[in-house]
């Protein structure tokens, strides 16, 4: 605290400084939704202005330290014998540029606090990719054409059922090309992850177990997911409630006659039916995320495979 009076307050002049910190702090923040490339361009507006500010709060209190050697030590002395000048108050913080550093270094405390966060938001899906292994569904015969089936499977048998996953699977025939062609839906809602049910009756006493996989035959037109109401048509496209795109949709292959499962991959639209069916692939993102649109800025990092 400063020892000076109230005859001399402390008034900083006008300064750009203040301005152009808070505008590195925004391109900052901004960055972290839009692009790396703006982040890094705020990080340094931000360290650059902030420095100048600093430099410029601090002006008053910082100065050339003269060097003392013993012959200005001892002139000094002389001088300070023959004539006593009055004791001039040493440079101290005045009570307004005390509170203006508090608010500085509190500002600079809660900014990290709510920066951490995101960034941890952002950067670590990207880490923490879960690669599913490809799951053999058993023979073409299992899955009638234009029904659907519920399969259910282990994705680790190793893990037991922990890693138990379920995908909805329609035999589409053949395609334009002569393609076997099938409409694999993952049973996740891409809203908040929920499990989705088929809106139809399930015969369970068709049921085949295949090892790992069991494979149930369903009468369903469109599927609902019963804890936030959203609501999928045959395709997977969302008809009603809040999922923000069209069910997830796996991968496949045919190999020696039969289904196999590959990775998930994201849906923005499918428009038409079945084996005509043009199909908006992205890479596989976690539920409640746009792939497509304006919006999809805002998510720019896609973990490549999380499922659970």
């Amino acid at each position: 605290m400063s020892i000076n009076g109230p005859d001399t307050p402390h008034s900083p002049g006008p300064s750009l400084w203040p301005i152009g910190f808070a505008i590195g702090i925004a391109c900052l923040l901004l960055g972290l939704v839009i692009s790396w490339v703006i982040a890094a361009i705020g990080a340094v507006l931000a360290i650059v202005f902030g420095i100048l500010w600093a430099l410029d709060v601090t002006r008053d209190v910082r100065g050339h330290v003269p060097a003392i050697t013993p012959e200005t030590r001892a002139a000094a002395a002389q001088a300070e014998a023959e004539v006593e000048a009055p004791e001039e108050p040493l440079p101290a913080y005045t009570r307004s540029r005390f509170l203006e550093a508090s608010l500085i270094g509190l500002s600079a405390g809660m900014g990290a606090v709510l920066t951490l966060p995101v960034l941890g938001f952002m950067v670590l899906p990207s880490f923490t990719n879960i690669d599913e292994d490809e799951v053999d569904l058993g023979p073409l015969d299992n899955f009638p054409e234009g029904e659907y089936v519920i399969a259910t499977y282990l994705s680790k048998p190793e893990q037991g059922e922990v890693s138990r996953r379920t995908a909805f699977v329609r035999n589409n025939g053949s395609s334009e090309a002569g393609e076997p062609s099938f409409t694999i839906l993952y049973s996740r809602c891409v809203h908040l992850g929920c499990p989705v049910q088929p809106n139809g009756p399930i015969d369970e006493d068709a049921i085949k177990k295949i090892k790992n996989v069991e494979l149930r035959p369903v009468l369903a037109q469109s599927f609902g997911c019963p804890c936030h109401g959203g609501q999928y048509n045959a395709e997977g496209n969302r008809t009603a409630g809040p999922p923000v795109r069209s069910l997830d949709r796996y991968s496949f292959s045919i190999r020696n006659g039969k289904l196999i499962l590959g990775e998930l991959y994201a849906v923005g639209n499918v428009s038409g039916t079945g084996a005509n069916a043009t199909i908006a692939k992205y890479p596989w993102s976690v539920p409640g995320t746009h792939v497509d649109g304006l919006e999809s800025w805002l998510y720019p990092i896609v973990p490549s495979q999380v499922t659970g």
